[in-house]
């Protein structure tokens, strides 16, 4: 069976539409097929591997500094976290990772946090910053790795192969590559499962109601909230985005690349069906009244009906080992919203 591309993925899903009620029982009951999640986040990156013979180079004792969340979780999957040293702050799974020491948030490291470490290894998305300290770490011949943020499960697979070599465990690498494999083919089953069900039973409810067909897939809003001050919506080309693809929904903003500040008119204009938030974002609002007091949500469909899901944000935006869990449970939450 050929594993399908995001595109090819959307338009299949699209073909169903996503609409609907979705039984309890749904995608999340699917997961005891797949085994134990491996691989990791989006893309092989542009970067600068250890020379021969340096620190971190097979055979030497690493010390690794994981700035990403998903890349940390990786490298706990291949079996390397004896070798990690530190993490950034959004490195909180698994719990043994929180324990670790904090280098800080990924787009504001500190060099002396990162020196003080006595790193062989950095590895960090392209997101890791500002410049100025990567620049430092280069100038004191730490080898640093960047990978590219690409969310695509193309790119997961890539990026697990490519750390599994940088922590000398291709073998492990390997392993888990063709355990996502398989874990993502069963993921695909599961939502094109929901997407004809919920659709299905939307389409009896508007033919007994006499109502015109149900739109072709549902249109879900992304809020980014982490706090109330500072509210966020997703349009396209972001882990969010992509998400809702792989999920069999549709984005309620295109217009615009991104994340951009929420205003009132354009959560109306988009309409959407279902606003989807993070676990965090939403208990920083203080729940789901808090989040539909942020401007114009609560005069969309989704706000009048108290639509909101939410899942944990590195689970659903960080493209790690657990990509297929997470695309298969989002569907199945949003798909029972309706």
């Amino acid at each position: 069976m050929r594993l399908l591309n995001r595109r090819e993925w959307a338009q299949r899903v699209g073909a169903f539409g996503a609409v609907g009620a979705f039984g309890a029982s749904g995608a999340l009951s699917a997961f005891g097929t797949f085994g134990t999640f491996g691989a990791l986040t989006a893309g092989l990156a542009a970067a600068q591997a250890p020379p021969a013979g340096a620190p971190g180079a097979p055979g030497a004792p690493r010390r690794i500094v994981s700035v990403g969340g998903a890349l940390t979780e990786t490298l706990y999957a291949l079996g390397a976290q004896a070798e990690l040293v530190g993490a950034d702050t959004t490195s909180l799974h698994p719990e043994a990772a929180r324990r670790l020491p904090s280098v800080g948030y990924a787009r504001a490291l500190s060099a002396e946090g990162l020196l003080s470490l006595r790193p062989s290894l950095v590895v960090a998305t392209q997101d890791a910053g500002p410049p100025a300290v990567l620049r430092q770490l280069e100038a004191a011949r730490v080898p640093l790795v960047l990978l590219d943020a690409d969310h695509r499960f193309e790119g997961v697979v890539a990026r697990t192969l490519r750390l599994s070599e940088l922590c000398g465990r291709a073998a492990a690498g390997q392993a888990l590559a063709g355990q996502l494999q398989q874990d993502w083919r069963a993921t695909q089953a599961v939502v094109l499962a929901v997407v004809q069900t919920a659709m299905q039973a939307a389409i009896q409810g508007a033919v007994q109601a006499r109502q015109r067909s149900p739109a072709a897939r549902l249109k879900v809003l992304f809020v980014l909230s982490h706090s109330m001050a500072q509210v966020r919506v997703s349009g396209r080309n972001t882990a969010a985005d992509a998400m809702l693809a792989y999920a069999g929904a549709a984005n309620a903003l295109t217009v615009f690349d991104g994340y951009k500040p929420l205003t009132p008119e354009a959560a109306i204009a988009a309409a959407p069906d279902i606003i989807l938030a993070t676990d965090q974002g939403l208990q920083a609002a203080g729940g789901i009244d808090g989040l539909l007091a942020a401007p114009g949500l609560a005069q969309t469909p989704a706000g009048r009906a108290r639509r909101v899901v939410a899942q944990d944000a590195l689970l659903m935006l960080g493209f790690g080992p657990r990509l297929p869990q997470a695309v298969a449970a989002l569907a199945s939450a949003l798909h029972a919203a309706t």
